[in-house]
């Protein structure tokens, strides 16, 4: 019997800090890749709470220069990536540190790219479309669900076109990837609670891909472990480093599986809400997970019947179809206890945006383009997509 050739890459960044106190090497780590004037990536939040000064105070006691450009914004856009790259250039920045979720990351890794390879950040859309390495690059965390930190995945709004932009390039992966729960405890409620669950969907859709290895098989498992354990109490208290720390180790879990096994429907399906209605990634994701993996599972009822023990169901005496729609169940009602809108046009209400129905033909057709999607474990045709847009409305 012939075996069919098969290579599975594993892509992380070269060194990863996680745990408290762990900011404090950035200084150190900067120096060490060669860097002596980064461009701070982040946004005005992180800027207003006061972790931007954090760290320039911090790269300050350890004289290194640093140059801020936080004008990221939700839903990071090529505007965003071209105007940080002039900042670089025109400060003769030397290397990057990205600071915040993942759209500082993401639009840090967008300047990256740029500076090192040229042209236009619309230019890398696709897969491995890069030549060059990117400057010397850490990536300090303040969310516990994007895994941006330790991805080779750069999501962009391209703003003529009103679709995020998927790049999926090994070069962007961070060089040094920082995760500090001290950094997370002033995390609203409602931030935790949509970057968690977009934790658990990188950490589902992994399990569930078509290119699924044991390698990633054991990062989701421990990840979706870890999220039904920490996310309900990191919610309820912000302060409880237990939880932050738990959900530290989750999130990053979850990136490894996801960064490695990709994802599927639920990420192409939410970029649209995002680039068609500049709506949160992660409740996107919240709301249609449970929509599109009821398509999904029977592709995969198996690993559904797996994720519903790590969620903590018991499955004792039931059959392999009753234990994976126990899974299905649990997701809801971890959406539903953290305060995830049960819609998507609940949750448009809640960002002042109208989501419509009219607008379905238009984002199934961008969905169906999505990267994100090649790797989902059931094939669906237009109309499968637009069924499942109108049942999570």
């Amino acid at each position: 019997m012939a075996v069919r050739e098969e290579v599975n890459g594993f892509f992380i960044p070269s060194v990863t800090l996680i745990g408290i106190g762990a900011h404090k090497e950035i200084p150190a780590k900067i120096r060490a890749l060669g860097g002596k004037k980064p461009l701070l990536v982040t946004d005005k939040g992180i800027t207003a709470v006061g972790i931007t000064k954090q760290i320039v105070d911090l790269l300050a006691s350890e004289n290194m220069e640093c140059v801020v450009y936080d004008e990221t914004i939700p839903n990071p856009t090529d505007t965003n990536v071209h105007d940080g790259v002039d900042v670089y250039r025109k400060e003769g920045c030397d290397s990057l540190i990205t600071l915040g979720g993942g759209s500082s990351h993401d639009c840090g890794k967008g300047v990256g790219l740029v500076v090192a390879n040229g042209g236009k950040i619309h230019d890398y859309e696709g897969v491995d479309k890069s030549t060059n390495p990117m400057p010397p690059y850490v990536a300090v965390n303040t969310t516990a669900g994007t895994a941006s930190e330790m991805t080779r995945f750069c999501i962009i709004t391209d703003t003529s076109r009103k679709v995020k932009m998927a790049i999926v390039d090994w070069r962007v992966t961070p060089t040094i990837a920082l995760d500090d729960p001290m950094l997370m405890v002033g995390m609203p409620p409602a931030l935790t609670a949509a970057t968690g669950m977009d934790a658990l969907t990188h950490a589902v859709e992994a399990y569930v891909s078509t290119i699924a290895t044991p390698l990633t098989d054991a990062c989701a498992e421990k990840a979706i472990r870890l999220i039904a354990k920490h996310l309900r109490a990191a919610v309820a208290n912000g302060k409880d480093l237990e939880a932050r720390n738990g959900m530290c180790y989750a999130q990053y879990l979850a990136g490894m599986a996801f960064n490695n096994a990709s994802l599927g429907h639920v990420h192409a399906m939410a970029h649209q809400l995002g680039g068609f209605y500049d709506l949160p990634h992660g409740e996107c994701n919240a709301i249609l997970l449970p929509h599109v993996e009821k398509f999904n599972m029977i592709a995969k009822m198996d690993r559904f019947a797996d994720m519903a023990v790590w969620l903590g169901e018991n499955i004792d005496g039931l059959s392999t179809r009753e234990a994976a729609e126990k899974c299905l169940k649990a997701i809801r009602e971890l959406s539903h206890d953290v305060g995830i809108p049960k819609g998507l046009k609940a949750l448009g209400e809640r960002y002042g945006k109208k989501v419509s129905v009219d607008d379905i033909a238009t984002m199934t057709a961008n969905a169906q383009k999505d990267a994100c999607g090649l790797t989902n474990p059931r094939c669906p045709t237009d109309q499968d997509v637009m069924e499942i847009y109108e049942a999570a409305m």
